[in-house]
């Protein structure tokens, strides 16, 4: 064996992405007998519960569209209520699948490998739940087609000018290129159910969506190729969607909402709360279906870092309001901050410091920052905060307007609770269905971090 010169540092040791002693053979096993076994009791249980709530999301939507939306809390001032803190909620959980996907692809992050494929899928989910809710607080739904880019017969075309057509284009353009991104790295994967299928229907149905895939060297360089322009279509996409949707806020004169902060702070807060939510499906997922070995406490540590710095810059940002709204000069912005903190929704504001901005100091000690129940439930108050942002932003600013004879107070009713509750049922449903029927990790990119993928493994030289 060749060694080092005695003068030359070797790098330190990196801890193992994959542990457990894992081959190529082991991976497949594990990973394509989540889809080919028979799913746990909790799937089960899991996919009633969350199938019942879709069936409140049916139903309650049922009922908006015969009665209209005056069943909704909404009132003047505050005309937009629970539907558009859900809306941008939504688009927010969906920012990180396409951040781990796309941005850590072409950073060379070999870490992201474990929990891409399962975050790109929560992303489509959490769109498709986005989209929702400006559809239905439209009023008039059977009109909503007004909204597509196409003359009606009665040659109506969209008003630009409306931010509501600004998300509808770039929540849109997101979504189908997240589609493309997340089928296009599950062809590989496709193609090895389709060759261990036993029955005739899934080998049939695995193997059209697989498109003929062998596995040959032309179509790995094509693949390569498509999946690296599709990254970098995506990448700007990230910084883009949510930067659209704070501008449907910053482009009014509303005090609190009139601000250029609101673009990087809504990205980093969507960021934020998107890693917090693949933390809690990662934790459940890993442990209900054995996967501690591939999705290791060194992939959940490395989220929880992420989740710090971003929670950190949301902290930075609202500190930076008060400051702004103080320097200005402006009686209604410094009234309007004032308001949050010590008026009537106050509960709301300090519910969202608490959780944005107090919990994810936990993290700077390396013990909590490796401890799966603090990680697990720091994610969902995390979620929490999220929310009670976007509720402090949207409801604070809107029931105190210029004109003191408009105050009033926002609470929502019981449809607004049984549609945001029904949204859950819907992500769940589709994201249980994907766990059940699709590998919800890359078999493909986990083999490629593997030691056995190193051309020069087992060669000797400084490589031992």
């Amino acid at each position: 064996m060749n060694k080092p010169a005695e003068n030359i540092a070797l790098p330190a040791e990196e801890a193992p992405l994959i542990t457990g002693g894992q081959t190529f053979h082991s991976i497949t096993e594990k990973i394509a007998g989540v889809v080919e076994r028979k799913m746990p009791k909790l799937w089960l249980l899991a996919f009633g519960a969350a199938f019942s709530f879709l069936l409140v999301l049916l139903g309650s939507i049922g009922y908006l569209v015969w009665e209209g939306i005056g069943i909704w809390g909404l009132n003047n001032p505050v005309g937009w209520g629970w539907a558009i803190i859900n809306f941008v909620w939504w688009v927010g959980i969906g920012h990180a699948g396409t951040l781990i996907s796309a941005i850590l692809f072409l950073l060379r992050q070999r870490w992201r490998t474990s929990i891409n494929r399962f975050a790109e899928a929560m992303t489509l989910f959490a769109v498709l739940c986005a989209l929702i809710f400006p559809g239905i607080h439209v009023g008039r739904i059977w009109v909503a087609y007004f909204l597509a880019p196409v003359p009606s017969q009665m040659m109506v075309w969209p008003n630009f000018r409306s931010p509501l057509l600004w998300d509808v284009f770039a929540v849109g353009t997101y979504f189908t290129a997240s589609l493309l991104f997340w089928y296009t790295g599950l062809i590989p994967d496709l193609a090895t159910l389709r060759d261990r299928a036993i029955s005739k229907i899934k080998k049939i149905l695995y193997g059209i969506f697989a498109m003929g895939w062998r596995g040959g060297n032309r179509q790995w360089r094509h693949y390569e190729i498509a999946y690296l322009i599709l990254a970098g279509i995506s990448t700007p996409l990230v910084l883009s969607v949510h930067s659209v949707v704070s501008t449907d806020f910053a482009v009014s004169i509303i005090p609190g909402w009139h601000t250029t902060i609101f673009p990087p702070y809504f990205v980093a807060g969507a960021i934020y709360s998107g890693f917090a939510m693949v933390m809690t499906l990662s934790v459940i997922a890993r442990k209900v279906f054995n996967l501690e070995n591939i999705i290791t406490i060194n992939h959940l540590e490395k989220m929880n870092k992420i989740m710090l710095l971003t929670g950190m810059m949301v902290g930075y940002s609202y500190a930076t309001e008060y400051f702004i709204a103080w320097y200005s000069g402006n009686i209604y912005e410094q009234f309007t901050f004032i308001n949050r903190a010590f008026g009537n929704y106050a509960w709301a504001y300090w519910i969202m410091i608490s959780c944005n901005v107090l919990v994810p100091q936990l993290f700077w000690f390396k013990k909590l920052r490796r401890t799966v129940p603090v990680m697990f439930v720091a994610s969902i108050l995390i979620n929490v905060g999220m929310w009670f942002e976007r509720f402090v932003i949207v409801v604070t600013s809107l029931s105190r307007d210029y004109l003191p004879a408009n105050w009033g107070y926002y609470a929502p009713t019981l449809w607004d609770i049984l549609i945001f509750a029904g949204s859950f049922g819907l992500f769940f449903t589709l994201f249980l269905l994907f766990v059940r029927f699709l590998p919800m990790v890359s078999m493909t990119e986990i083999k490629g971090v593997l030691p056995e993928a190193d051309p020069h493994h087992g060669a000797g030289g400084v490589h031992e």
